[in-house]
Order: structure tokens, then C-alpha cells, then sequence
């Protein structure tokens, strides 16, 4: 969802579903691109006809007492973050990739809408699951999670909102880079964060050095991204991302305009 840097996009291609081992061992790590890495198929190749608009917008629900639906944010059993309204009566699932341009474009256009007005309003629920690609994106995966499921969300805002710097940031420094993801399991993505300049990224944003490191060592949650990815992948055929879920429907679309007139054809406004 997350808002992304106003800039043009290479043309993408359809991304495979990673294994664990891949994505936790070195074999992946390695053959990194230095630019926006490739995730959809095709833009725009959404399953079916987008709902036109619905003649009556469903009711809001009120948050509960001193809290706003935007701010109440929980980890799902899938692992996903989801915010909202946990009763909505739309509830939409984005499988999404910290290094893919389709995501952060889409990001760009809608998190503001999705997050003020159709969460705020109780009528419908945003979830992000984490579809994890790459080391890079596993490393920023890892550091989004530092600060613990209220702020999860926004430093993942904050990732697409700068993602074409972030990648700018990495010219240059391909050699630190493969040594980073050569290094021991328990070092590599601390060295990945370090090579990346991510380190100093996350403490601009409230993630200390102390909070950074203790999170980058965690070898389990990272096994766990991975194997998340690789299931919920298999089971549910993402062949790209993002890939969204609408009360249980997979959908294609991938620009935000077809989107947003599939989900007002819903009743959300």
C-alpha cells in the first residue's frame, strides 16, 4: 500500500515464488539487481471486470471509545499486519514486496485513501503480507518489524515512499554488498543492512543501532518470513505482486484506478 517517490518505473515482468532455502541461504542473496526489481506480470491485468459503483455506500462503524481504526493494528495468524476494523465488511489482503516498483506505485497513489478514509470510516480492513523476493527485501522486512506491529505499517510507508533513493543508494557498492550476503547466517543481514546504507535509513525513522542489530539476528523470524512467502504462495498461485485478496477473492488488478473502482463498486467511499 505504502506511498512511493513520483518517478518512472521500468517495464516488470512475473515474479516465481522463492523457496526458504533460497530466500534464507546465500544462493538468492547473491544475484541482486541494482534497481527496481521486477514483480507483476502485467499492470492492469486484473481477474475480471471491475464492480462499477455501488448505488448505496456501506455504513461507517465507529472505532472504539479513544482510538481510530487507522491506529488499531494487529499481526494476523498468516503473519500479515492488518489495520482496521477487524469486523469490516470488506476486508482486503495485499501480498506486497518491499523492492517491487508495482507495490510502491501503488502505494504512492493510494495509501492515503485506503488509510484515512476507507479504513478510518470501520468499513473495511487493510492487511499487508510481506511476500518476500529477495535478500535486500528480506533484510528491509526485518527492520519494518523493529518497532513492533504499531509502527510496522508506517515504516513500510516509509520504505515505498523513498524506494527509488534507497536503490539509487546501492550504485556503487556491489562489492560490500556480495560480501554482505556471503557472510554467516547470523551476520548477513546486519552486513546487508550496514552495505545498504539501511542502518542509517531505520534511525532516521526511530529504529536506534541497538533496536536495528537485535532485530537483523533474528535468523528464526527471518526462516519464518520466508517460509510464509513460500507457502501461502503455493497455496494461493501468487505468480506477482502486489496480489490482493478481497473477502477471500483473489484478484490480478495491479494499477490503483481499477482497484479503487472495484472496491467503491463495494460500498466504500
Amino acid at each position: 500500500m505504502p506511498l512511493s517517490a513520483s518517478t518512472p518505473r521500468p517495464a516488470t515482468r512475473a515474479a516465481s515464488r522463492p523457496s526458504v532455502s533460497r530466500l534464507v541461504g546465500t544462493a538468492l542473496l547473491v544475484p541482486l539487481a541494482l534497481g527496481l526489481v521486477a514483480c507483476q506480470k502485467e499492470a492492469g491485468s486484473g481477474a475480471g471486470s471491475p464492480a462499477t459503483a455501488a448505488a448505496t455506500p456501506l455504513p461507517t462503524v465507529a472505532a472504539p471509545a479513544g482510538k481510530s481504526w487507522a491506529e488499531t493494528i494487529v499481526i494476523t495468524p498468516e503473519g500479515g499486519y492488518r489495520m482496521g476494523n477487524p469486523d469490516a465488511a470488506i476486508k482486503v489482503i495485499e501480498y506486497g514486496s518491499l523492492t517491487c516498483s508495482h507495490c510502491g506505485e501503488f502505494s504512492e497513489k493510494g495509501a492515503a485513501t485506503i488509510r484515512d478514509q476507507w479504513v478510518a470510516s470501520g468499513r473495511l480492513s487493510y492487511e499487508f503480507r510481506h511476500f518476500v523476493r529477495d535478500g535486500l527485501d528480506l533484510t528491509m522486512g526485518l527492520l519494518t518489524r523493529c518497532g513492533g506491529p504499531e509502527t510496522t505499517l508506517a515504516l513500510t510507508d516509509q520504505v515505498f515512499a523513498n524506494q527509488k533513493a534507497i536503490f539509487d543508494g546501492l550504485k556503487g557498492r556491489e562489492t560490500a554488498l556480495n560480501a554482505a550476503m556471503a557472510a554467516a547466517p547470523d551476520q548477513r543481514f546486519q552486513a546487508i543492512a550496514q552495505a545498504a546504507g539501511l542502518s542509517e535509513f531505520f534511525a532516521a525513522r526511530g529504529i536506534s543501532a541497538d533496536q536495528a542489530k537485535a532485530c537483523l539476528t533474528k535468523t528464526d523470524l527471518a526462516q519464518q518470513m520466508a517460509q510464509q512467502t513460500t507457502e501461502q504462495g503455493d497455496k494461493l498461485q501468487i505468480e506477482g505482486t502486489p496480489t490482493f485478496l478481497i473477502n477471500g477473492e483473489k484478484i490480478g488488478t495491479a494499477t490503483w484506478e481499477e482497484f479503487k473502482t472495484r472496491i467503491e463498486g463495494l460500498g466504500v467511499r
